[in-house]
């Protein structure tokens, strides 16, 4: 009998539920992981990292929000937002995806009863990644046209200008002595970006799409090709290029910053930025924060504790970096056009699409600046869509494994046209009406139901204790009492005022002076309010493929699946084996099974043992 236990713990015996379909010998093989990807070294997962949190909002968005919500005030909310949900839930997430390597529809084998949670998940950023990939597609065009001795929005007169048309270098040559009033005047670049490069004169709503704009259908399949061709062997080909493209950004940002801040008028910008307007404090959007750090988006369940400082700050760092070397190019353009600085930027894409072209006109060698500028934020734009495509990639495949795996290329290949397709109506002359719907709603209160649901599971139904003994499994140290606090009740209860907040404080869309129709908000609450959905709908599945009373099913699907642990067998054993429940008893991994309901090859080995004992029990007894 001796022998025979011993037999069993030198080779353990792989669950059925692990052996591959293509397996002749019923073990599995080594390279289940290694075809998964891996991350080649711990820069690479970083960077990889830095580059997903870093994206085109902390160049737009961050000092939009800043100065239309209290200047430097601003600040106040966003690092006590940052501290409270940001930093806690960016760990949680990675902690969850280290542990597990899986991505956001397999991780949640952690309690398959919220797997809806995981596709929920998915659809937010299948959604997202379609008009991010515009505006990269936008940032191409402008790229594309910069490589000229003339910028095409340098000027009026072209045959897509109006007569309200006010080329800014006529104001500075002009005659000072007869004031000119710009209050209805238009800018070049505002001209050149809605009327040549989106062509919205041609459509009269997002009702009426119109045309397809080819050159920017073109731009957008060049963008997808480049997406495809980093993602094409995963991480370990997306973990390569971040080298790159997380690097290059604070390169540019250092030069604008220093050119800016040498320009004249820079310090009214600076001043501007800087200058606390408490009063406008207790409307500010602070929820802007975890916008930065796009929580709960997935990426981050296959991208740790230092890793978490490092990449929140860095992305606080950023964004104020940003801020710095955009305003002082603000305030330099204040002072040229003669008009204060909160009249000068606008949100969104037309921040980043009429006032910096325009700024970049205003100084020496503007193709130059202009080129460096829009590449920035091709870097900026691809690390995020690249990690937008590594978790819908990657959750199809970890639930299909055996088939998928084999042939990510090819499957890769059909999520990008896809989407690409799906994308075509933002290519059309009323594109950015669609583009604006899609940017206000698909990443909205649906992920912030999200956030709230993924702390509680963590912490209430698979248990603070358990997750606390799995970080220590990997890191050598348990989470301190700041975390657990703010798992247990400060991050989500946060988020659930912010989502309470943004309900009352509802708004429609709009687009400049065009206001959304009704049936254009409903669909932008159906896209909310579907991804919302997908959670009840996993959990009547799950209950579905249990037996038992309603409660017994409940209780099973809730428990952790079969296969919940480490990735490597290597790591299930050890540490991770000590840690469990009942480590201490005689049989450690039968306890373990019994009460949680998982179970691993180890555990498999219990099994065997414990049944091969009671059949020469009972070949004794019968002697």
């Amino acid at each position: 009998m001796k022998q025979l236990r011993q037999q069993h713990l030198r080779k353990p015996v792989t669950p059925d539920l692990l052996v591959s379909p293509s397996s002749q010998d019923g073990e599995l093989g080594s390279e289940c992981p290694e075809d998964r990807g891996n991350w080649t070294g711990r820069l690479d997962f970083l960077l990889s990292c830095i580059g997903y949190c870093v994206g085109l909002g902390n160049v737009w968005r961050f000092p939009y929000r800043a100065y239309t919500n209290g200047g430097g005030a601003f600040l106040v909310p966003y690092f006590i937002m940052l501290a409270i949900c940001g930093i806690p839930i960016f760990f949680m997430e990675l902690s969850l995806g280290q542990f597990s390597s899986l991505g956001p529809l397999a991780v949640w084998k952690i309690s398959p009863l919220f797997k809806g949670v995981g596709m929920g998940t998915i659809l937010i950023v299948s959604l997202v990644a379609i008009y991010y990939n515009m505006i990269i597609a936008y940032v191409l065009f402008y790229l594309f046209a910069s490589l000229t001795s003339d910028l095409p929005w340098q000027h009026c007169g072209n045959w897509w200008n109006t007569e309200l048309c006010l080329d800014h270098h006529v104001l500075r040559a002009g005659n000072s002595s007869l004031p000119i009033n710009i209050s209805n005047t238009v800018s070049p670049s505002e001209e050149y970006w809605s009327r040549y490069v989106l062509h919205i004169q041609g459509s009269s709503g997002i009702g009426d799409p119109g045309r397809i704009r080819w050159n920017l259908c073109l731009c957008l399949l060049l963008s997808w090709t480049i997406v495809y061709l980093c993602i094409l062997k995963g991480v370990k080909s997306s973990g390569k290029v971040v080298y790159f493209t997380a690097t290059f950004p604070y390169l540019i940002l250092v030069m604008l910053l220093i050119r800016g801040v040498t320009l004249e008028g820079a310090w009214k910008g600076i001043q501007f930025y800087l200058t606390p307007q408490f009063d406008h404090l207790l409307s500010s959007k602070v929820r802007q924060s975890l916008g930065h750090l796009t929580v709960a988006s997935g990426s981050m369940f296959f991208l740790l504790c230092r890793d978490t400082f490092i990449v929140t700050l860095g992305n606080a760092i950023t964004s104020i970096l940003a801020g710095f070397a955009i305003f002082s190019v603000l305030g330099y353009m204040s002072q040229e056009l003669g008009v204060p600085v909160n009249q000068v930027a606008k949100a969104g894409p037309g921040l980043a699409f009429v006032v910096y072209p325009q700024a970049m006109t205003m100084l020496p060698l503007s193709p130059f600046w202009s080129f460096l500028f829009f590449f920035m934020l091709l870097t900026l734009g691809l690390d995020s869509q690249f990690a937008f495509m590594e978790t819908i990639v990657t959750a199809v495949t970890d639930e299909f494994p055996y088939y998928l795996r084999p042939k990510k290329a090819s499957f890769s290949a059909v999520i990008c046209i896809a989407l690409f397709l799906m994308g075509l109506i933002l290519t059309t002359e009323g594109g950015m009406y669609w583009l604006v719907l899609l940017d206000d709603y698909s990443a909205g209160f649906g992920l912030m139901v999200v956030v709230i649901t993924t702390c509680l599971v963590v912490t209430r139904v698979y248990g603070m204790k358990r997750f606390c003994r799995d970080i220590h499994m990997m890191l050598g140290f348990k989470p301190g009492s700041y975390f657990r606090a703010c798992w247990m009740v400060l991050s989500p209860a946060t988020m659930m005022a912010l989502l309470v907040y943004n309900i009352v404080k509802y708004q429609p869309s709009e687009y400049g002076n065009y206001q959304f129709p009704t049936w254009a908000e409903a669909l932008g609450i159906l896209m909310g309010v579907l991804s919302c959905l997908m959670i009840p709908l996993g959990m009547v599945v799950a209950v579905l493929q249990e037996e038992g009373t309603l409660w017994e099913r409940v209780q099973q699907a809730s428990r952790p699946a079969m296969g919940w642990g480490p990735a490597l067998e290597e790591n299930r054993s050890g540490a991770y084996v000590a840690s469990l429940a009942g480590s201490q008893s005689p049989k450690p991994l039968m306890v373990h099974m019994r009460k949680y309901g998982g179970i691993t090859s180890y555990e498999n080995t219990a099994i065997e043992v414990d049944r091969e004992m009671e059949e020469e029990e009972e070949e004794e007894s019968m002697i």
